[in-house]
């Protein structure tokens, strides 16, 4: 699907685990929605079948296997780029064609940092190729002692990614790819250290600015 044949917005929101981006998407959600925007929430891992397996290799819960074990790195990156183009094809696109907002909780940027750093970075980008760009990417933008203190908070256990050392490799990578990215993408740093009602506010202004559905 090209942009022009796009009659929605597709927004995607970035950031480290604990930046804030699932709590983001349903403020905006709802926000948009009460602006009469139509809105599609989503993230990924998606809700679909790869999805929900990729969600148990991360907390290392996969059936058949002892717990503990999961997925090599190689074997992720292919799930997620698989998972990548079901939730395309079976909920970004449709969305997209009958004029809705699609706000996504992560999307290839996340492959390309979080794979890009435990297999080959050129590999992950050729296994994306075939996924759109989107129209405008927020990334939220914390510190990761900051985004540790709030992962911590929500007393869940922790995924793979999730370790403090990997967090701090994560964030260093993840702006080596967006200033490369911004070459051919529009993406647009937040300060996540802000108040969740002042992140919301200024994600609002540059989803008017940029797409103007806010």
């Amino acid at each position: 699907m090209t942009r022009a044949q796009r009659k929605g917005a597709f927004i995607v929101l970035e950031g480290l685990d604990g930046a804030g981006t699932s709590t983001q998407v349903r403020r905006l959600a709802a926000s948009l929605r009460s602006s009469g925007n139509r809105v599609t929430a989503t993230g990924e891992p998606s809700d679909l079948p790869i999805g929900r397996l990729i969600r148990r290799a991360l907390r290392r819960r996969l059936p058949g296997r002892e717990r503990g074990e999961t997925l090599t790195h190689e074997a992720l990156a292919l799930l997620f780029a698989a998972d990548r183009l079901d939730h395309l094809h079976r909920q970004i696109f449709p969305a997209l064609r009958r004029g809705e907002v699609v706000l996504c909780d992560r999307y290839v940027l996340s492959s390309l940092v979080y794979q890009g750093l435990t297999t080959w970075p050129a590999w992950v980008s050729q296994i994306n190729q075939l996924a759109v760009l989107p129209d405008l990417t927020l990334f939220i933008d914390v510190d990761p002692r900051t985004a540790a203190a709030r992962r911590a908070a929500r007393g869940k256990v922790a995924e793979l990614f999730e370790e403090e050392q990997m967090q701090q490799k994560i964030a260093a990578r993840y702006r080596r790819v967006i200033r490369h990215r911004r070459r051919r993408e529009r993406i647009i740093s937040i300060d996540g250290s802000k108040s969740i009602e002042e992140v919301t506010a200024q994600a609002l202004k540059l989803i008017d600015r940029r797409t103007g559905v806010a």
